[in-house]
């Protein structure tokens, strides 16, 4: 637990670090390698053999964060087809040592996780493609709630599950999962993304566009949507027999393990963000 508690703080620590370098290139770099170390979790616990497809889904996995930070205009089918071309000839190519499951893992998490944490990137400036309904510091807002949302909810569902957690939720997925810890994540997570607003308000001199009813709102959506990603990710570790993605960080496991809630919120606060600029 001590251990838990101490690279959970160090992490906490480094993202808030990362977070206030959010309008500069080290960001991009941040995401870049979040996005080729989480591919690279998955493709090794999924047994992935061969070399050339790893590394060549964790470049483009690693790149993509990059190419979108920067403003260059991706043609995105056009990308995903070539993509998906290059790696179907690597696989013909070695076709005697490389399977298609293997194959279609790769090009899935290369080009699924990637897109979810650039979405922090289209939260951060969501306010230039919709000046009139969202303001600078609402972007920065909204990848705030993304992180705090994933990880709030996972803490307080821990904390509250190991302590007063008697209903299961998913035994057969996650054991140690519980109604009264998922109320508690939830909650934990309106609680906190309140005070970021709170602060927000206090400190930040640029007028903020969200009315309190739609943080509480949009809290508990995401809420349950970082609940069903971890549930997601368990069904995959259990699937390949794996306790954790990886041992980057100790007491949590790999990046993966602290991340998968957010790879299913970001894109959910994203849609929520666009689809409310619409309306």
């Amino acid at each position: 637990m001590k251990t838990r508690i101490l690279s959970g703080v160090a992490v906490v620590a480094f993202l808030i670090v990362m977070l206030l370098c959010t309008y500069t290139p080290v960001f991009s770099l941040f995401l870049a390698l979040l996005s080729g170390i989480a591919v690279f979790e998955i493709e090794r616990v999924a047994q992935v053999k061969n070399k050339i497809i790893m590394g060549v889904s964790i470049a483009f996995a690693a790149l993509l964060p990059i190419l979108i930070s920067v403003g260059v205009d991706l043609p995105v089918p056009l990308v995903a087809i070539g993509y998906t071309i290059l790696l179907l000839l690597l696989m013909l190519a070695q076709y005697d040592i490389t399977r298609f499951e293997h194959v279609a893992i790769a090009l899935f998490v290369s080009l699924a996780i990637p897109f979810a944490f650039s979405c922090m990137i289209f939260l951060r400036d969501i306010y230039i493609a919709y000046p009139q309904d969202y303001s600078k510091a609402d972007g920065l807002l909204f990848v705030l709630f993304g992180i705090s949302s994933a990880w709030v909810t996972d803490t307080c569902a821990y904390f509250v599950g190991s302590k007063f957690g008697k209903h299961k939720m998913t035994p057969k997925i996650s054991p140690k999962k519980s109604w009264e810890g998922a109320v508690g994540g939830v909650a934990g997570a309106v609680i906190v993304n309140l005070l970021i607003f709170l602060i927000f308000n206090m400190v930040i001199k640029e007028r903020l566009l969200l009315p309190y009813w739609a943080v509480i709102l949009i809290t508990v959506v995401l809420a349950v949507i970082s609940m069903f990603g971890d549930l997601s990710a368990s069904v995959i570790k259990r699937n390949y027999g794996a306790k954790d993605f990886g041992k980057l960080i100790p007491g949590h496991g790999g990046v993966m393990d602290r991340f998968d809630s957010c790879i299913f919120v970001l894109p959910t606060l994203y849609f929520i963000v666009r689809l409310a600029a619409m309306l």
